[in-house]
């Protein structure tokens, strides 16, 4: 712990190992880099890739903190000769810099070495006065994540210039306390990136398991349409109407509620989105709540509510997929809705599979709580050590 003394400067964190005194110096990341810059992808898109040869990193598979490299893309030899100037070296810092995962940053691994990346990710490769994994962390404090938000002005959010990135306030210390530092974040990180992986394997297993439940019922069992087995409704609020600590709880299409102060329902609902990116999203909730104009609320069902929130979740994919190749309309009319039919088994089965999935649901409840204490002890730890 830094001493009081200490904490009064303005360059001193909160939080300190107990050998390393002094203030930090305060810097610029491009004056600590040799490298800012992205790549492109390949001419021919998705066309390119190949099952084998040179990793192609994408946004999607730099996480916060760790690298995300189940769907990760490969790219020849040829088309790698082609990019050979993005080439990845193990411990560059790779940041995204455009749309919603902007900000996200991970170090390169040696498994990602000898990779290139596409246009959507920044790769810093810094210089040897500063610790590469520091870099990396420093990045994912608050400062910065709010600097690189407050370039993001107007309604344009084209994204970061390379510029922008070597603008970035940093404060250091010596190089042996940045190594310590990160490598205590760096037994978080892999903590944090294990559990991910589980909670990913987990939702796997669910998902399967209750896909092959549903498939089960397709013959045999009397199908009915989804409006004759429930009241189907939507809010009647703006997704702006969302109020911070609000007494209840307020579904839009995003995947998590919000907060408001007044109620429209008090029932026992399945909340589905209707458009936006997690078009047919589904919330499960019991007691008083709002909802957003473009979320549907069943309710007032007259077969067991879990079993039919499950069966939705195989069966409306299913659907929407359709209705976006035939239409490609990026949301859910209520009709679609009501006239989807669903396999309705007898009592006992309903039950049945309601409780096997629930069960796993509160396995899966436990993992995401678990993982989200690891972030809040990783954020507490960015905020009291870092500058």
């Amino acid at each position: 712990m830094a001493t009081y003394k200490e904490q009064n400067k303005l360059n001193v964190p909160h939080l300190r190992f107990p050998e390393f005194h002094g203030e930090w110096e305060k810097c610029k990341l491009g004056e600590l880099a040799v490298k800012v810059g992205s790549g492109s992808t390949p001419k021919g898109g998705n066309a390119v890739y190949t099952t084998s040869g040179h990793c192609f990193v994408r946004s999607q598979n730099v996480g916060m903190g760790h690298l995300i490299l189940n769907d990760i893309a490969y790219i020849d030899e040829s088309t790698h000769q082609k990019q050979k100037s993005t080439e990845l070296r193990t411990n560059d810092v790779l940041l995204n810099i455009t749309g919603a995962s902007i900000g996200r940053t991970a170090l390169a691994t040696e498994e990602i070495n000898g990779g290139n990346v596409n246009q959507h990710v920044c790769i810093i490769r810094t210089n040897g006065n500063v610790e590469p994994s520091y870099i990396c962390d420093y990045i994912q404090t608050s400062k910065i994540q709010k600097y690189i938000q407050s370039l993001q002005t107007g309604g344009s959010r084209e994204g970061l210039n390379f510029e922008q990135i070597r603008s970035f306030p940093i404060n250091i210390p010596t190089v042996e306390e940045q190594v310590k530092i990160a490598k205590l974040l760096s037994l978080i990180n892999e903590r944090i990136a294990t559990q991910s992986k589980l909670i990913e394997k987990l939702e796997s297993l669910i998902k399967g398991i209750a896909q092959h439940c549903i498939r089960e019922l397709i013959n045999g069992w009397e199908y009915v349409r989804l409006g004759d087995i429930c009241k189907i409704t939507t809010g009647k609020l703006d997704a702006n109407a969302q109020v911070e600590n609000g007494q209840y709880l307020f579904f839009t299409c995003a995947e998590r509620p919000f907060n408001i102060d007044s109620y429209a329902f008090d029932t026992e609902a399945l909340l589905i989105s209707g458009n936006g990116a997690n078009l047919g999203y589904i919330n499960y909730y019991k007691g008083k709540f709002n909802a957003y104009q473009r979320t549907y609320v069943l309710d007032h069902f007259s077969v067991n509510i879990q079993y039919v929130k499950w069966a939705l979740k195989v069966l409306l994919p299913q659907r929407i997929a359709i209705e976006k190749s035939s239409s490609n309309t990026p949301y859910i009319v209520l009709s679609t809705l009501a006239d989807l039919k669903i396999p309705i088994p007898n009592n006992s089965k309903q039950n049945h599979i309601a409780d096997l999935m629930m069960s796993f649901e509160r396995k899966l409840s436990t993992q995401l709580a678990l993982s989200d204490l690891y972030n809040k002890q990783k954020q507490y730890l960015l905020r009291q050590m870092f500058i």
